[in-house]
């Protein structure tokens, strides 16, 4: 029965059509420490081919947006700069998925399980950067940040960690948090330097950004599976 068993999770294969739904920040120069703040709205869709009950692999897109405010820290060096900035994310990524336990979407017996996730991805990102309006009087010559022109096309390494479990023969849950390492210091817009003087931000440390909530799929059908294997 064993070596059935073990045919069998080979053998198998599902697609999956799903839905994101959750939020997306940023850390960086204007939020360097603070996970979850300043999160807004997100949401994407996504195909999974499982084929094994371990391993799985997902392409999907997100949308996003990401922000940040110095006015909203309490470091003095932040509050002094007093920038902000709000930027739209596009994002594309092909990823693999391992599960911790065998799982299969619609199997009582493998109906759970925490997973992880890491692959390649793309991304289009244009920060629209403000000055607050306690900046001092020396950002008025021409102030602000100089601004770079540097490729708004990118690409990064998302990974995470999350957790599924199906509802239904066919629908499932999921729920996840996703960091994307990414290999530029301007979502932000705020790298080197400005016209006026004043701090900058470090050039030394790259941007990151963030998805996290729910996902919901749905168990596609696949005609060339014999009616008792539909489970």
């Amino acid at each position: 029965m064993s070596n059935i068993a073990q045919l069998t999770k080979r053998n198998f294969r599902q697609r999956e059509i799903g839905l994101f739904g959750g939020a997306s920040y940023y850390i960086g120069d204007l939020n360097p420490r603070g996970h979850f703040s300043m999160s807004n709205p997100a949401a994407g869709v996504f195909f999974r081919y499982t084929t094994h009950y371990r391993y799985a692999f997902r392409f999907g897109f997100n949308y996003g947006k990401i922000a940040g405010d110095d006015s909203k820290s309490k470091d003095l060096d932040q509050l002094e700069r007093n920038v902000n900035f709000t930027s739209k994310v596009y994002d594309l990524h092909a990823i693999a998925e391992f599960n911790f336990v065998d799982y299969r979407l619609g199997n009582e017996k493998h109906y759970f399980t925490m997973f992880i996730f890491a692959g390649i991805g793309a991304f289009h990102f244009d920060p629209k950067t403000g000055v607050g309006p306690n900046r001092p009087p020396a950002s008025s010559l021409h102030g602000g940040i100089v601004v770079k022109n540097y490729p708004r096309y990118q690409v990064n390494v998302p990974y995470g960690i999350g957790l599924k479990w199906h509802l239904t023969s066919i629908f499932g849950l999921g729920i996840e948090w996703s960091p994307r390492k990414t290999f530029t210091d301007y979502l932000d817009n705020v790298s080197s330097e400005y016209a006026d003087g004043y701090m900058q931000g470090n050039p030394r440390t790259k941007d990151w950004y963030f998805f996290y909530g729910m996902t919901l799929t749905m168990r596609l059908p696949n005609p060339n599976r014999p009616c008792f294997q539909n489970n």
